[in-house]
């Protein structure tokens, strides 16, 4: 029997200290987050960030926190439940981190008889700290817990037709009565080392102006080329003008060099430059989380105006959309009837 798991990142049970402090702890420790060794990840993490950081994080989570719950986490329900609606075998829900573990997820679709699965990770773009610590933690818990079971993940669909088409017209609909001089394309930081440790020919990848524009097997695992591809790909659909829009990255953590341009100094660079109305989307996700809710809709929107900035527009993720929900469906589908899946 098939089955599904749908697979996002994770929440604190609540906005509580002592939560996020748990949820950071195990988040801050995966060894494709913070690719450190062991006693420096220890250091670090449970030295300094974990004595200093969970306050604010919590403060944070306070300001975007739902009655129902974690925005993240209510979010993904609703995607799970309108996905369950469209397909006719079971559709499950697990978080890389927090208190939905991916092996609660398995085991719910084992108790359903489900021997197939469709691993789903709720991200466009590969990751080291997204996509392949899903991967890998998925088929150490198989392994270990169901043998029995085979998984098969759905590759990185940044580029299928269909999800820019998804997106594009999410964008189109979010700002087709709103006023705005330039859309920036906001994804989240990784270290740049990251880039390289990814790059499967040991080459390729140099973190410049050409290495993302010429076609290379790298491109397969190079989230850097995958987000530039999605802001090109979708401006060309929405037929954007060049100048109009531009793309940076969010949440840099640490001192070591993350991608750039930086979300936080574009924002203030553009408001200086006398853009009076932007607009903002953020296609690494697919569902509004804290850095979605509250670092770009608030914080980004307070730098803006401090640099002169009058309208700040923010573009949901695509959440429950129902035209996501149907292009999700049908990825299942086509897995399901043995076909290719076109992402």
């Amino acid at each position: 029997m098939k089955g599904v798991l749908l697979v996002n990142l994770g929440s604190p049970d609540s906005p509580d200290p002592k939560d996020v402090k748990k949820y950071l702890g195990e988040f801050l420790m995966d060894e494709r987050v913070i690719d450190v060794p062991l006693w420096a990840r220890t250091l670090l993490v449970k030295g300094i960030i974990l004595n200093t950081r969970p306050k604010a994080s919590a403060a944070a989570y306070k300001k975007i926190w739902w009655e129902e719950g974690s925005p993240l986490i209510v979010l993904s329900e609703r995607l799970q439940n309108k996905v369950q609606q469209q397909v006719d075998f079971p559709v499950s829900l697990a978080m890389r981190y927090g208190s939905m573990t991916i092996k609660k997820g398995l085991q719910e679709l084992v108790d359903k008889g489900v021997d197939e699965v469709f691993l789903i990770p709720l991200y466009p773009q590969f990751a080291m700290a997204t996509t392949e610590t899903i991967l890998v933690l998925a088929e150490e818990i198989r392994k270990a817990h169901f043998p029995e079971l085979t998984i098969t993940d759905l590759p990185a669909f940044y580029k299928e037709p269909d999800y820019i088409e998804v997106l594009s017209n999410a964008i189109s609909n979010h700002l087709k009565d709103k006023k705005y001089d330039h859309l920036l394309f906001s994804y989240h930081g990784v270290p740049e080392r990251h880039i390289r440790k990814s790059d499967i020919t040991k080459s390729h990848c140099q973190i410049d102006g050409l290495c993302c524009k010429t076609p290379s097997q790298a491109h397969e695992f190079c989230y850097r080329h995958q987000c530039l591809e999605v802001t090109r790909l979708v401006a060309e659909k929405l037929q954007l003008k060049e100048g109009s829009f531009s793309t940076s990255f969010q949440s840099r953590l640490g001192f070591d060099p993350w991608l750039q341009p930086y979300t936080d100094r574009t924002i203030e660079r553009l408001g200086k430059e006398g853009i009076k109305n932007m607009a903002i989307v953020t296609p690494a996700f697919v569902s509004d989380c804290l850095e979605t809710l509250e670092e770009i809709a608030m914080e980004g929107e307070e730098i803006f105006h401090e640099m002169g900035g009058q309208e700040f527009t923010t573009v949901p993720c695509l959440n429950d959309d129902d035209a996501w929900v149907a292009l999700l469906a049908k990825w299942i589908k086509q897995w399901a009837n043995a076909e290719t899946v076109t992402a």
